[in-house]
């Protein structure tokens, strides 16, 4: 199986960040809402996993059939665009405000298509009745009330924590994203995409879109106080920042400063060029 060099990786995500920014907000919005859809069908599924077998890393396993699906089907997830769109414009092939507009149509429609699915679920919980579907909800809940315990409450320490574990996330997705664009091959696009996945959902980092459906659905059902929609506000904040920093500045810049041409003083003044090298 032929796997295309580093460079050429770089080459062919310049070109998919181009093609991003030529779709027009129709397209984006159908195209992110059903990815929004499918992140939260994967984090349902993932949760209902943990706790049924009351193994942790069981959702940690099931998780990467999201990023799978959304990748075979080319959709769009504003967690990889925050990498790839990027490279449009440092490639000169595209503006900022561009850049910008992109973001914002494919975040509002994750968010849409997260709410919509979060809704239906939210309602299946309160209302299959079954008793592994009940602790499933409750472990939602649970875990949205560690992700939002209140802006005030959550304090400067939590928004930290909080902004690192986006970054820590969205590194490990773009990682996915970039390892799978080496092969042509669907079967080895799953396997470097799950542990990518695996390893992200298994440390418990943020990731904003999947967290958009896990909120909703402890939000729609009886929840305590502390949940809110405000929380739910504050903790999408922190994460999309921390997703951005780690996929437009640690992958899309770092990578592509990589793919630059060595400056020919430094290749001047390097071993292999340096006098007495061995040839």
């Amino acid at each position: 199986m032929d796997y295309a060099k580093p460079s050429d990786v770089v080459a062919s995500m310049i070109d998919a960040g181009v093609k991003k920014l030529a779709l027009g907000p129709r397209d984006l919005l159908i195209r992110g809402a059903l990815s929004g859809a499918l992140l939260g069908a994967a984090t349902a599924l993932a949760f209902t996993g943990a706790v049924t077998t009351g193994q942790p890393l069981v959702g940690a396993l099931i998780f990467p059939v999201s990023l799978v699906m959304i990748v075979l089907l080319g959709l769009e997830l504003v967690t990889g665009s925050f990498a790839l769109v990027p490279l449009a414009r440092l490639e000169g092939k595209a503006s900022w405000n561009a850049v910008m507009a992109n973001w914002s149509w494919v975040f509002l429609a994750n968010l849409l298509g997260s709410i919509a699915f979060g809704v239906l679920i939210a309602i299946s919980l309160t209302n299959m009745g079954k008793v592994e579907v009940a602790g499933v909800a409750a472990r939602i809940v649970a875990v949205a009330e560690a992700k939002t315990i209140g802006n005030a409450a959550i304090g400067t320490a939590g928004m930290v924590s909080v902004f690192v574990k986006g970054i820590l996330c969205n590194w490990l997705v773009c990682l996915a994203l970039w390892t799978s664009a080496r092969t042509t091959n669907d079967a080895a696009k799953c396997i470097l995409i799950f542990w990518c996945l695996f390893a992200f959902i298994g440390s418990g980092y943020e990731h904003s879109v999947a967290n958009m459906t896990l909120l909703v659905i402890a939000l729609m059902g009886e929840h305590p106080a502390t949940v809110t929609w405000g929380g739910l506000l504050y903790n999408l904040l922190w994460v999309s920042i921390g997703n951005i920093v780690a996929g437009a500045g640690i992958m899309a810049l770092g990578y592509w400063s990589m793919s630059r041409p060595m400056p020919e003083a430094v290749m001047a003044v390097s071993p292999s060029h340096a006098p007495g090298a061995a040839e």
